[in-house]
């Protein structure tokens, strides 16, 4: 683990054990470690609770808490030596480390920041500014996915559309079964600005989305904005690190951004935002502080007196993927294998649907609830989330889809007659401190509710 007092280039090396899908296997492919080293690990976590959510907010390991402590440590022993030394190496050290991970060309184009959210914010308020200096003209476009991630949108609203942008949705809907019917949304959404003549100045693209969750065809819907002459790209990828891979140099956006909170076990709150060189001077931190003007990465280098602990702990949590799991792709691979396995056991026990395929799910999945249920709004919804939570020790979000999909509105059940698709779903996460009885539990509870007065108790 990269310590506080000796933070310094993270070197390769060996990893002691490999995890695999029946727990951790040593270099010697002996028994190696057990599920009960992962739990201790998680052992912070509520005992009995079936934690299904990982992709809202994540979870750290013991060992990435203890590292995050001694920074926190060190800053208090003397806040004056930490700022003038270890602050700086620390950021340094957990930058290249994200740098290696995403294939950056430069470590100098890979900044630190709180969350996702703040980095939309950092690029509306640019746009806005766009506005402002006649970059833009009034009335000029912002493409947004219809789910796209409400904070993020809500940011743009309130920049970019205030200064005069206005907003054009592509409209994604479940179930989703390939990426020619992402991209054929995307290429209706371009034909629509093109018949009313206006231009698309920035994209807002998400890697893998929230809710509902779908991993979207990132290379090539950058790849299509650009023939487009769309300027400019922004990629939302806050559940991406940890959870698919990233190549910012293929990916080919002008600015990426992702939560390390989420997939890769930093503690909260830790991201990271990639910039290409050529904006790097005129993108700014929304919080202005003492370092305004000398540059993307000094200004989010220091935001203030703060707690710093989150961002310079993402080496520790670098360290525990290597170590203690076998590596980022092996991690991946673990939860996306695990994820379809458990989101097709509660399809079939409830007799619905995955909401994707298996490739276009990352380690979270969206699995259909029975109709029996009733689930009529998103307020119905909660009410179901509140009930599994307190009734049945179970967390998962659950996701009501306002519309539904007109080109698969009836699906055919085993006895080949058609019914209504649901459109309500949960959203299942699978990471490594999660075991079937977390999903067994989920299914359980769910059959029990559906059979009980045909869902009316809720």
């Amino acid at each position: 683990m990269a310590s506080p007092k000796n933070c310094c280039l993270i070197q390769d090396s060996k990893p002691v054990e490999t995890f695999t899908a029946n727990g951790l296997m040593g270099e010697g492919g002996g028994e190696g470690l057990s599920h009960a080293l992962i739990e201790s690990q998680f052992a912070h976590h509520q005992k009995g609770i079936a934690r299904l959510n990982n992709g809202s907010f994540g979870s750290s390991p013991a060992r990435v808490l203890v590292a995050q402590a001694e920074w926190q440590q060190l800053w208090l022993q003397q806040p004056d030596e930490f700022y003038f030394g270890p602050l700086e190496r620390g950021l340094v050290a957990s930058r290249m480390a994200v740098a290696s991970l995403i294939n950056a060309c430069d470590v100098g184009e890979v900044c630190l920041l709180d969350n996702a959210t703040t980095a939309a914010a950092m690029v509306a308020q640019d746009v806005a500014w766009a506005f402002t200096e006649s970059r833009y003209s009034k009335g000029d476009l912002i493409l947004l996915l219809s789910i796209t991630y409400a904070a993020v949108k809500k940011a743009f609203q309130a920049y970019a559309v205030r200064a005069g942008a206005k907003i054009l949705e592509v409209e994604i809907l479940l179930p989703v079964h390939s990426d020619a019917e992402v991209m054929a949304s995307f290429q209706e959404a371009f034909q629509k600005a093109r018949n009313r003549g206006k231009t698309i100045r920035l994209a807002v693209l998400d890697h893998v989305t929230s809710m509902p969750s779908v991993v979207l065809p990132i290379v090539e819907l950058v790849k299509l904005c650009r023939e487009e002459g769309v300027e400019t790209v922004f990629v939302d990828g806050a559940h991406a690190i940890g959870n698919v891979e990233i190549n910012v140099q293929e990916i080919d956006a002008d600015y990426y951004t992702s939560n390390l909170h989420k997939w890769f076990f930093a503690p909260t709150a830790a991201c990271f935002l990639h910039c290409k060189a050529e904006h790097l001077d005129r993108l700014h931190h929304p919080v202005i502080s003492h370092n305004y003007g000398k540059g993307l990465i000094q200004e989010c280098a220091w935001v203030g007196t703060k707690d710093y602990s989150p961002l310079l702990a993402v080496t520790a949590a670098f360290d525990f993927i290597v170590e203690f799991v076998g590596g980022v792709e092996v991690l991946r691979n673990h939860n996306h294998k695990a994820v379809v396995e458990m989101g097709e056991m509660l399809a079939s026990a409830w007799g619905t649907e995955c909401g994707t395929t298996s490739d276009l799910c990352s380690a979270m999945m969206m699995v259909a609830l029975p109709s029996k249920l009733n689930i009529q709004s998103h307020e119905d919804g909660l009410r179901l989330r509140d009930k599994l939570r307190t009734h049945f020790f179970v967390e998962v979000p659950i996701y009501f889809q306002e519309k539904e999909n007109p080109l698969a509105q009836r699906r055919s059940t085993a006895s080949g007659t058609s019914v209504l698709r649901s459109r309500a779903y949960v959203r299942i996460s699978f990471q490594i401190y999660n075991k079937p009885d977390d999903y067994y539990k989920l299914r359980d509870a769910v059959k029990l509710l559906a059979n009980k007065e045909g869902g009316a108790t809720l």
